[in-house]
């Protein structure tokens, strides 16, 4: 059964989502403002976290931001009344997995759902199945089992885009990757106009994984496409 945590002050939306929830067999649990969604969701293990953006005392922003410091794993479905791209921007670079905007149907919704309980069962995404459960490129180590990154033998803390990101590229060294391929592969979804989140995504994983970034060692840029990994290593 998944387990699913809704943190919303609106108790309507909150009823609407529990009850189609429910139907799909999940184990729903609500809280209506932003510190004790907070407090929930690190005292106890959910497959979902539906999170509203404006809410009472701590904003959505902010719970989501302190909640990826220990939590880089469980999905974070976002909402909010705002249409706005930076906040959309903002919402999955925070580490949000997803994000709607209300009002929105709920076939959309439990659409968005299904999506992320599945690319929770199926693991990050690859388009070439790896050989093995480790993937060693001279120093940069990724144990896809674990879900674990070390560089010289000492973990690097990525959060769950991030660590996707890393897989797919690591995974089909040599190929190039628009930033709207990456968005559709690692996101789900085509987030059209929104390409430069990839960016940043990319631009933070090399803060942590190039030991120049002047001339990165592993994620290279492919001039007038996106981003490759290397294939040279």
């Amino acid at each position: 059964m998944q387990k699913v945590l809704i943190i919303e002050d609106d108790p309507e939306i909150i009823e609407l989502l529990g009850i189609h929830l429910k139907d799909l067999g999940c184990e729903v649990t609500a809280v209506p403002n932003g510190q004790e969604g907070l407090e929930t969701a690190k005292g106890a293990s959910f497959n979902l976290i539906i999170l509203d953006l404006m809410l009472p005392g701590l904003n959505g922003m902010e719970v989501c931001r302190r909640l990826r410091l220990t939590d880089r794993h469980t999905p974070v479905l976002m909402l909010t009344a705002r249409s706005e791209e930076i906040d959309k921007v903002m919402g999955l670079e925070t580490g949000a997995d997803d994000y709607l905007t209300k009002p929105f149907s709920i076939r959309e919704f439990i659409a968005r759902v299904k999506v992320i309980f599945r690319r929770n069962e199926d693991g990050p995404p690859s388009e070439r199945t790896p050989t093995s459960s480790v993937l060693r490129f001279d120093v940069l180590e990724i144990d896809l089992d674990k879900r674990r990154v070390t560089l010289n033998q000492l973990r690097v803390d990525l959060s769950p885009k991030e660590f996707e990101l890393l897989v797919l590229l690591a995974s089909n060294p040599g190929k190039s990757y628009s930033r709207k391929r990456l968005l559709n592969l690692v996101w789900g979804y085509d987030f059209e106009g929104y390409e430069h989140t990839v960016n940043s995504h990319i631009n933070r994983l090399r803060g942590k994984i190039e030991p120049d970034l002047s001339a990165p060692k592993y994620i290279l840029t492919t001039w007038g496409v996106g981003y490759r990994f290397n294939e040279e290593l």
